[in-house]
């Protein structure tokens, strides 16, 4: 039976659909059903995604949320579900993008008397969100969910979470929305922006430093044009490789885990470091090694959407609040009136040195199947990874050549990338996506298949299958070396291309690097020709644990 037209159900949902937002990935759950009717009435607007694990769901919606600078909105049940899509939210606070997680929840009469899931989103959520609130006045529907979005959208975009007693939902959900959320963006003060360009005047050793998220393709495009046109070197922070095209010959490489060890030299001989949008956090700065407090006080400008992370650990010469896109299209706004050549051009020759393959031991060579997989794609391809030893060779030996086509999480989350490569074919089913996942990176959602063959969606997962938690396996050997020692890491898994075929994906095992082209183009062939999601079973050796480290290297063998 349907119901009345304008409960908070209802309202919710039309506000969604003002707003732009075409996909929900959820968990269905009995708490907000009410929610899922409403939704039934919108399918040619909003398409429903239903996934096979709350964790899986919230990665695809904080991937959705970086791809289209829109949030990404999550549907959960109380209590196991909202627990459980914790992680994506985490995600989406770390790497600051835009988010919205609906929490089905006891009824509001309930509150208080320890009824079944019930948990307090406010304190459980409070330290992950921006903000985490609970609708309280059903009438209030539009202005609470209106306040998500803008709050999501505004200053350091990042994740809300608004939880949803389930009587208030069968209520009169009060005034419907008018128009949509337009998120304000602070431009860069003009006074600050002239400081720049003196100082700018006077470095002979400058570098710009991209990160965050938000930033459109004008804004990357133009900043890539003009530090290109003064040779000034600009490295992408952690995880964001993607801002500057990569061949750019000024790009210096990304700041992040297994950072080149030129570029951290050149990072911290820098007499001028212009960072704009990153918040030069732990990964970045090699663990809060690469500056002290000193030098940056002299040489770093930083220009952040959010002023709350401006002084926050490192003292700066020039601060600025600015949206990441707004700041850059200032600066392309400066004359210098002369060039870096050769900084820019040794920065690149460091980079291009540092991402050519080399030698391993094992029949597998990751560097070699990274550069090539970069080869076979094309230019605007999605590449999308989780967390473990295997994005090393991901991040160092693949190039991105456009914007907004890396999805890695910069909260370190395993699990992440296959949600995130369904996210991104739901967002473009006709552009190419790979996912590169670890072997214990992948079975963390790997379940999520089923989505992808439910719902059409066909990207390409290649499984690198070294059987061990690789990233703790090199701790381990780091700190506790010897065969005797080696605990907890070791893992067996299954026949992964049985695996995939049993969820009407297509499946191929490869175990050297010279059928890896061949074992590449039949995956994509079968997701591009048959439209089905496909795997690629690549075997490795632990031996091979990190490029240029071995385990027997590691134990002084």
């Amino acid at each position: 039976m349907s119901q009345p037209q304008n409960t908070a159900a209802r309202r919710l949902v039309e506000t969604l659909v003002v707003n732009g937002i075409d996909k929900v990935f959820c968990v269905p759950g009995e708490s907000y059903l009410a929610v899922l009717d409403a939704l039934a009435d919108v399918r040619d607007r909003i398409e429903v995604i239903t996934c096979r694990h709350e964790a899986g769901a919230a990665n695809m919606a904080e991937a959705y949320g970086k791809l289209t600078g829109k949030p990404g909105v999550c549907m959960v049940t109380r209590g196991p579900g909202a627990t459980h899509a914790s992680i994506g939210v985490h995600t989406a606070h770390q790497d600051s993008t835009p988010m919205i997680l609906f929490v089905g929840q006891i009824a509001l009469t309930d509150r208080g008397r320890g009824a079944f899931q019930e948990v307090d989103y406010r304190e459980v959520f409070g330290g992950l969100a921006k903000w985490a609130t609970e609708l309280e006045s059903p009438e209030r529907t539009v202005e609470v969910v209106e306040r998500a979005f803008a709050t999501a959208l505004q200053g350091r975009t990042g994740p809300v979470v608004v939880a949803l007693p389930e009587d208030l939902l069968h209520a009169d959900g009060g005034p419907a929305p008018q128009r949509a959320v337009v998120p304000a963006k602070a431009a860069l003060d003009p006074a600050v922006l002239a400081q720049i360009g003196e100082r700018l005047k006077a470095a002979e050793r400058p570098l710009i430093v991209v990160g965050g998220s938000g930033w459109s393709t004008e804004a990357s495009h133009a900043l890539a044009d003009w530090a290109e046109r003064h040779m000034i070197p600009i490295s992408g922070s952690f995880r964001r490789k993607d801002i500057i095209s990569n061949d750019r010959t000024n790009y210096a490489g990304d700041l992040g885990l297994g950072c080149n060890p030129k570029l951290t030299a050149r990072a911290k001989a820098a007499d001028l470091i212009i960072a704009i949008g990153a918040r030069l956090g732990e990964n970045p700065t090699q663990g809060y090694t690469l500056f002290d407090r000193d030098h940056t006080a002299g040489v770093l400008v930083h220009l952040h959407p959010g002023p709350e992370e401006l002084g926050r650990v490192w003292p700066t010469l020039i601060s600025g609040v600015a949206d990441n896109s707004l700041a850059a299209l200032a600066l392309t706004t400066l004359e210098p009136g002369r060039d870096w050549r050769a900084e820019g051009e040794q920065a690149h020759a460091d980079f291009r040195a540092f991402s050519t393959p080399v030698a391993v031991t094992g029949a597998v060579n990751m560097s070699e199947c990274m550069a090539h997989l970069m080869d076979a794609v094309p230019e605007d391809a999605v590449v999308t990874n989780g967390a473990g030893n295997f994005a090393a060779w991901l991040h160092r030996f693949y190039r991105h050549r456009a914007c907004r086509t890396q999805l890695a999480p910069t909260s370190g989350a395993m699990g992440y990338g296959w949600p995130a490569a369904i996210a991104a074919k739901a967002v473009d089913r006709e552009r190419e996506v790979v996912c590169v996942a670890g072997d214990g990176d992948f079975l963390m959602t790997g379940q999520e298949m089923a989505t992808a063959v439910q719902h059409g969606l066909n990207p390409v997962v290649i499984v690198v299958d070294n059987g061990t938690y690789g990233t703790i396996r090199m701790h381990q050997e780091g700190h506790y070396p010897g065969a005797e020692r080696v605990i907890a890491t070791d893992l067996k898994n299954p026949d992964f291309v049985l695996w995939a075929k049993a969820f009407g994906a297509y499946g191929v095992r490869c175990e050297t690097t010279e059928d890896f082209p061949a074992a590449l183009e039949d995956a994509r062939d079968a997701a591009i020709a048959r439209r089905v999601p496909a795997l690629v079973h690549l075997i490795t050796s632990a031996e091979d644990i990190a490029p240029g480290r071995t385990i027997s290297g590691m134990r002084g063998g």
